[in-house]
């Protein structure tokens, strides 16, 4: 039974802020208020002289518990369902990757030496100065507001990569679900406060507020005791969430994933080789999951050739027989619509739709294509249009393409298709993508993000406002800690991962050298 409450430190909380519904209307539930938000930040500040203090095996305990009351909340697929119009089987998979992750993050808490543990030795002797003994380690940041995604309702959500990290590196998190999928959001927030409760967590070390409304949001981003945000979403909202940080007397890193078209280009050793195979494939990766990915290829580039026409045209005819299917919510829709509607108007490009068509709603696929001369004077060519569609852009050479590849922002990955020679003729092809993109790709597809400690998601703006970071893989966890050094301490006084002995038999640069032994 879902309350369709606020659950604050552990506990529902009524609100006299209004009602809101949405996704199958399972339910009703109560809007949040800067009240809602005020005692979540500070049950959360409360928490968190306790929680940073926990130690290494209860806090991995505590991850690994929210992955088994996950896996026995028995209504959640259902209700997000429900919600989403996501078919079963992904859901299945979501909830595996979630709780995959969750038990990864436990695995590098038990190990330890994430902390990044340093330690240089005093040398009182040295002329002309002596060297004090200096220790340093990464320690949580304190408590930290994390916003769900719209098209992950579990991986990217209440218990997602971001919850997982935060609380991997010791911070409390208040987490703000989207409105699209409230009741997913509150079975699985329940899951989280009873792992919590089960393994003896102060209650403040998680909440969920629900609204729709960009007050709350920003109330919650501003609070005094947040220091620092996890957000995926648009580039409207996350750079709202951005400058609202940035606008407080103490400004606090946001760690926003956006926007991004991820550019495919295509060389022309490949497309002589599998010109079909490779429109097959892009095909299937522009319309998997309605095109409702983060990684969804929104940009094909190539140099007009007759293996590139083929290419085309098969690209083509695949997306006008591809299946329409329903967006996750009818907002979505709307946009996707007047996405196409904006390329459509561009002079020098043509649009072809699907012709399949759906129960009520749908999107249907689509593949613009335009030349690069047009690409390049019209900017909106090159921006995400979230859903089922793709932009194919003709080079007249080699040197063309290069300028295209130059003029794209900020990506989340960049791929490219092309045999071991054409990669050695278009050296400065990959020298380019390697400043646009945080993860390049050769001779596959962007969509399908692996969860291991290699991966990277993020990149330059406006994919992300921090392209040093990522929100996926076991490195998430460094964006919600800091560095603090230790000089001159006793042994008493030094946190276990620095002392000499090295309980915890952790990695550490001990002197500049890479080691596991006690000093």
């Amino acid at each position: 039974m879902l309350t369709g409450k606020n659950l604050i430190a552990g506990a529902p909380v009524d609100s006299a802020g209004g009602r809101f519904a949405a996704g199958g209307a399972i339910a009703e539930f109560e809007e949040a208020t800067a009240g809602h938000i005020d005692l979540a930040l500070e049950a959360a500040e409360r928490a968190w002289n306790d929680y940073r203090h926990v130690g290494a095996a209860q806090r991995a305990a505590f991850l690994e518990r929210v992955a088994e009351q996950i896996e026995g909340a028995g209504d959640l697929l259902d209700v997000a369902h429900a919600e989403t119009s996501l078919p079963p089987q992904r859901l299945a998979g979501e909830r595996a990757r979630t709780t995959g992750q969750l038990r990864l993050f436990a695995t590098l808490v038990r190990e330890g030496s994430w902390v990044d543990a340093r330690i240089d030795r005093a040398q009182p002797d040295r002329t002309p100065q002596p060297k004090p003994d200096i220790r340093r380690m990464l320690m949580p940041i304190g408590p930290v507001a994390v916003f769900g995604a719209s098209n992950f309702p579990l991986a990217f959500s209440v218990a997602g990569g971001d919850t997982a990290s935060a609380l991997a590196a010791g911070c409390p998190v208040v987490v703000k679900a989207h409105p699209a999928h409230p009741g997913t959001s509150e079975l699985t927030a329940r899951a989280v406060i009873d792992a919590a409760t089960a393994v003896g967590m102060p209650p403040g070390v998680f909440s969920l507020v629900q609204s729709t409304r960009n007050e709350v949001a920003i109330a919650l981003v501003q609070h005094r005791h947040t220091k620092a945000v996890g957000f995926t979403g648009s580039l409207r909202a996350g750079r709202a969430l951005f400058d609202a940080a940035a606008r407080r007397p103490e400004p606090i890193p946001v760690y926003a994933e956006m926007g991004s078209v991820n550019p495919v280009v295509l060389l022309p050793g490949a497309l002589a080789e599998r010109a079909d195979a490779i429109a097959d494939g892009l095909a299937a990766s522009v319309t998997l999951g309605v095109g409702q990915f983060c990684t969804n290829p929104g940009v094909v580039i190539g140099v007009a050739s007759d293996a590139f026409d083929r290419f085309v045209r098969r690209l083509d005819a695949t997306i006008r027989e591809a299946p329409a299917g329903t967006m996750l919510y009818p907002a979505l829709l709307d946009s996707y619509e007047a996405g196409l509607r904006r390329l459509g108007a561009v002079a020098g490009t043509t649009t072809v739709r699907s012709s399949a068509a759906g129960e009520g709603p749908c999107a249907r696929p689509a593949l613009t294509d335009t030349t690069a001369d047009t690409f390049l004077r019209h900017r909106e060519l090159a921006e995400e249009v979230f859903g089922p569609s793709t932009v194919v852009v003709r080079c007249g050479s080699s040197d063309e393409l290069h300028t295209v590849a130059r003029s794209l922002e900020g990506q989340l990955t960049a791929t490219i298709h092309g045999t071991a020679a054409d990669l050695v003729d278009h050296a400065r092809l990959v020298a380019i993508l390697e400043e646009k993109a945080g993860r390049l790709i050769v001779n596959g597809f962007p969509t399908g993000v692996e969860v291991c400690p290699s991966m990277q998601h993020g990149g330059p703006y406006p994919a992300t406002t921090d392209s040093r970071s990522t929100s996926v893989g076991t490195a998430a966890i460094h964006r919600f800690a800091r560095p603090v050094a230790y000089q001159n301490f006793p042994q008493s006084a030094l946190p276990p991962e620095l002392q000499d002995p090295n309980p915890r038999g952790l990695w550490r640069l001990v002197d500049g050298a890479m080691t596991k032994d006690a000093l």
